[in-house]
This record gives C-alpha cells, sequence and structure tokens, in this order.
C-alpha cells in the first residue's frame, strides 16, 4: 500500500510549509503549487494524487474558479477535493461545496479536523 499523497495549492509558502509538515508527521506524502494554473497542470498528468487541498483566496485563480476545473478532468472527477479558507463566514462553507468541493476546513488549520476530513481517502 502506498502512502498517501495530497496536493496543496497555496499561494502563501509558509501555509504550504506548516500543512506539509503537519501531513508527513502523519505519514502523508505531499506536493504543493504556489497557484491554481499550476495545479491544474499538475493534476493533468496521470501522478497518483489521493487528494487536493486549495486555498481558496489566491491572486492568480481563486478555488471557486478553479475547483470545477480540476473535477472537470478526467482522471480527477473522484479525486477529492478540500477547500481551505481564512474567511469563515457564514455561507462560505456552502458556498465551496457548490463550487464542487468533497469538503471545507478553515484557518487556522485543526489537525484533528483535517485528519478526520483525509481519513476516508
Amino acid at each position: 500500500m502506498h502512502k498517501k499523497k495530497v496536493l496543496i495549492i497555496d499561494d502563501d509558502a509558509r501555509n504550504i510549509f506548516a500543512l506539509s509538515a503537519t501531513l508527513r508527521a502523519k505519514s502523508f506524502d505531499c506536493v504543493s503549487c504556489s497557484g491554481a494554473r499550476e495545479a491544474l497542470e499538475l493534476l493533468a498528468k496521470d501522478e497518483i494524487i489521493d487528494a487536493v487541498l486549495i486555498d481558496m483566496m489566491m491572486p492568480d485563480m481563486d478555488g471557486y474558479e478553479a475547483i470545477p476545473l480540476i473535477k472537470n478532468i478526467d482522471s480527477r472527477k473522484h479525486t477529492p477535493v478540500i477547500a481551505v479558507t481564512a474567511q469563515a463566514m457564514v455561507g462560505d462553507r456552502e458556498k465551496c461545496l457548490l463550487a464542487g468541493a468533497d469538503g471545507y476546513i478553515s484557518k487556522p488549520i485543526n489537525v484533528d479536523n483535517l485528519l478526520q476530513l483525509l481519513r476516508n481517502v
């Protein structure tokens, strides 16, 4: 059985570092992209990615635009995409799910909640 691999998409290197360190400590492999366009190119390849964590607010393309594009890649239709947002406002979770996200978590990340979302990956 291979280690589960998570793609982290975030424009803030500190967030990528923190999430990667946390997930690696829990036996996940991690790859990262600093923008959605770069992530879409990576996801279009046949590389194994078991789940995607995507920051919803990025300068090149936000998560609301990127998630449907990820889900439109034939090999990624069933890849879980978890929306990560710093703006935990009323309605954000529903908006993320409507965009096609399979899960939602707000910053600061609660590690137990994140692991719960990734449990079935």
